[in-house]
């Protein structure tokens, strides 16, 4: 099947209180491993894609990659621009196939914000492409994005409900007192938040900075409403650390087949883990 909007996707999650993993690639062998993830478990699948792997790949690549993938596993599977500010590439990746992009104009004040969301909003629409936006700041740092933790604002729940009327948006990403990055000490999630906001809005909620949340923290905030979880930090860690043991053990390894089998060895495994922990295992048959 072709890729598709994530939209129908995350209200499906919602609504039956699961979240789609949506995992960060950099390289065509994670852009694999997440797939094959995705295949033996039967769940519904977001690649995504930051900026900065966009402009070191290009939009083209990628897509044709996730294409490819939607074809040969018949699954739902949506390709998602993560955090991006620039109007221009988000217009690029959805002409070169992209499913799914963010508007990330949190930095601005509230109005403009609006304005921006509205603008991807509209050029969107005639794609079908998902919107996906975000409400207060996220701390920690996501390509040339940094956000410091004493910086980092908490989405307001009435606001959240504004925005969404005022930009229609279809997918919102509050700050919600997650960070980007490996967390120094517990994560301090503003659960209570998280609730009010979704029992004010209707669309899907994202939780960003999912790497490294303990397990039962993830479910809790799936349980209020959260339908997308957002994995980068630890996907890159666990490819790089499986590279590192590679060459530890055989220095003068110079068959990139024989690093890269055990890396995306790494990162399926630790996918799999993602999706069961998100309960999006064997959901793959409920999109529609």
């Amino acid at each position: 099947m072709p890729l598709i909007s994530s939209t129908s996707m995350l209200q499906r999650a919602r609504q039956h209180q699961y979240a789609v993993a949506a995992f960060n690639v950099h390289t065509l062998e994670m852009l694999q491993a997440v797939v094959e993830a995705a295949e033996e478990t039967q769940s519904p699948l977001i690649i995504q894609s930051t900026v900065g792997t966009v402009k070191h790949l290009g939009p083209d690549y990628i897509a044709a990659a996730a294409k490819v993938a939607a074809d040969r596993t018949g699954l739902p599977i949506a390709l998602h621009l993560d955090h991006c500010t620039d109007f221009a590439l988000i217009v690029q990746c959805i002409r070169a196939g992209y499913t799914s992009v963010m508007i990330d104009a949190s930095m601005h004040p509230y109005e403009e914000n609006v304005e921006r969301t509205r603008k991807v909003m509209e050029v969107a629409a005639a794609a079908g492409v998902n919107v996906e936006a975000e409400l207060g700041k996220v701390g920690g740092v996501e390509d040339d994005i940094v956000v410091d933790e004493r910086d980092a604002l908490l989405a307001d729940p009435e606001e959240c409900r504004q925005f969404i009327g005022r930009t229609g948006v279809h997918t919102l990403a509050p700050a919600i007192g997650t960070a980007h990055g490996i967390y120094k000490g517990e994560p301090n999630i503003d659960f209570a938040r998280i609730a009010k906001i979704a029992g004010l809005v209707d669309v899907p909620l994202v939780l960003h900075g999912g790497s490294g949340i303990p397990a039962e923290q993830v479910r809790k905030a799936v349980s209020l409403g959260m339908a997308k979880m957002n994995i980068a930090t630890e996907l890159r860690i666990a490819f790089s650390n499986a590279i590192k043991d590679v060459f530890t053990a055989h220095p003068d390894e110079n068959d990139p087949r024989k690093y890269m089998v055990p890396a995306k060895q790494a990162v399926k495994r630790l996918a799999i883990e993602k999706m069961e922990l998100c309960g999006c295992i064997g959901k793959a048959g409920d999109v529609r």
